[in-house]
């Protein structure tokens, strides 16, 4: 009996569609008849997709999948396409570089979005709406350092940094509360199978008791 190992088979080109696609596809480029492999080429498609739901949430998953039939077959398939033919050279290209932010963060902890809130705070020139943004954000502020520290922080000290941070345009007294943030710690709960084991230790000793010989109160009246 002779075995087929997958080592000996040829490499699969997009393993996602598994082997029996790709043989489908080697199948549909040696049959003479355009229209026989239009149709056959379109099976495959509505196979691949069912294969890899997944696609569907993709933008214009219909035309991933032609280009991924394509590129299955080594780019020899001949059939109508309702897309442009890929080329190898499209697979080569590499997508454009995305540079990082090179802006500098002053506190880490507090993040860029604090920055732009007091930027935003900034252009406020409402008396009122100024001062009830400045009150949010040192509110966000001390959630933000008690998340990251994990300990208390004065409320002196998210002052001082929101004077820093603003370049000392936003300002609140001296004597103002903020809100009060405390780190909590997660909860372990014991998992249901601790409880299951104290349940059955409860009822092995009901049933130990159950099982005791019961006294003999006769023989206690004799003596």
């Amino acid at each position: 009996m002779n075995f087929e190992y997958n080592t000996t088979r040829n490499e699969l080109i997009l393993a996602e569609y598994g082997r029996n696609v790709q043989n489908m596809v080697k199948y549909i480029i040696e049959l003479p008849d355009l229209e026989e492999r239009n149709k056959y080429a379109q099976a495959v498609i509505d196979l691949m997709g069912f294969l890899n739901p997944h696609l569907r949430d993709v933008a214009d998953f219909k035309h991933k999948l032609w280009d991924h039939l394509h590129i299955i077959s080594g780019y020899k398939i001949d059939v109508d396409s309702p897309y442009p033919k890929p080329t190898p050279e499209d697979a080569l290209v590499k997508p454009q570089h995305i540079g990082y932010p090179q802006q500098r963060i002053t506190y880490k902890h507090y993040g860029k979005t604090v920055e732009m809130m007091i930027e935003r705070a900034k252009a406020v020139d409402e008396p009122e709406r100024r001062a009830a943004m400045v009150q949010g954000i040192a509110n966000f502020m001390k959630m933000a350092y008690v998340t990251w520290n994990k300990d208390s922080v004065a409320d002196e000290t998210i002052l001082k940094n929101l004077r820093e941070l603003s370049g000392g345009q936003l300002q609140l007294d001296e004597n103002v509360n903020l809100n009060k943030v405390e780190f909590k710690p997660p909860v372990v709960r014991p998992s249901n199978n601790n409880r299951g084991r104290n349940n059955s230790g409860k009822g092995r000793q009901n049933n130990n008791n159950n099982n005791r010989p019961a006294r003999n109160n006769n023989a206690k009246q004799r003596h």
